[in-house]
């Protein structure tokens, strides 16, 4: 696009030095003196047009440095366009894979730093819920068009000395018909931090054009006691080529 930018700003400037040459000629034509042998002088129209001449030069020469300046700037905005981004998402919404043991609510003050945070709490041991899933909170992600998902980062704290942890952030993609979902991003890391802490997954590439994207965080109680407060969830974007 900025190179057919480019051709059509050039192609104008170069059609409008044209133009205002035409007049010129045309004035030389109707006043013509003939072969007189004078040099080039006031009143002379061979020299009106080759003033006309130095005159549409400078111009062009204006717009030549008009055009590689814009082309600069589409290189500047394109820069922009093509880089990396986090976007941040609502976190207090995630919903709980079985809320008879699991539990998600939204505390207005948690935590050591007294912030706002979803509070999530287990009545079982382990990560495997009452149905036989996975003890997941989860929820589905949007994604602005044309940007692909490379990772999640999640911010998080465990209560004073909880012993369990996080052990997976997933993405899932569902596929059409939407029967099945296929797991996109798998990072199994432990995450049993108990201060403050804001963690990166695993590198992946989701284009969520192909369908719904599902974002599970998995939990491993060790303790019932022990609580889990998320502080904000964000996403890894590039655009999409």
């Amino acid at each position: 696009m900025r190179k057919e930018f480019r051709s059509v700003a050039l192609g104008a400037a170069f059609s409008f030095a044209l133009a205002l040459g035409a007049h010129p000629a045309s004035a030389a034509s109707n006043h013509q003196r003939g072969n007189s042998g004078l040099p080039p002088g006031p009143g002379n129209p061979i020299a009106a047009v080759q003033g006309e001449v130095v005159k549409l030069q400078g111009d062009i020469k204006t717009l030549q440095d008009a055009v590689s300046d814009l082309d600069k700037r589409l290189d500047d905005i394109e820069a922009i366009l093509n880089a990396p981004a986090l976007m941040w998402i609502e976190h207090l919404d995630f919903l709980s894979g079985d809320p008879s043991v699991l539990t998600a609510s939204f505390r207005s003050t948690t935590g050591s730093p007294g912030l706002t945070g979803l509070t999530v709490q287990s009545s079982t041991l382990g990560d495997v819920d009452s149905l036989g899933g996975n003890k997941v909170i989860a929820k589905a992600i949007q994604v602005p068009p044309h940007f692909s998902v490379t990772g999640v980062r999640v911010c998080y704290e465990w209560s004073t000395g909880a012993t369990s942890h996080i052990d997976q952030i997933r993405l899932a993609q569902v596929q059409n018909p939407p029967s099945t979902a296929i797991v996109k991003l798998d990072d199994a890391t432990i995450q049993p931090s108990a201060a403050p802490v804001c963690v990166d997954s695993t590198a992946t590439s989701v284009d969520p054009s192909l369908g719904a994207v599902l974002l599970s965080i998995r939990i491993n109680t060790a303790n019932v006691l022990d609580t889990l407060v998320l502080r904000g969830v964000a996403l890894h974007l590039v655009p999409t080529n």
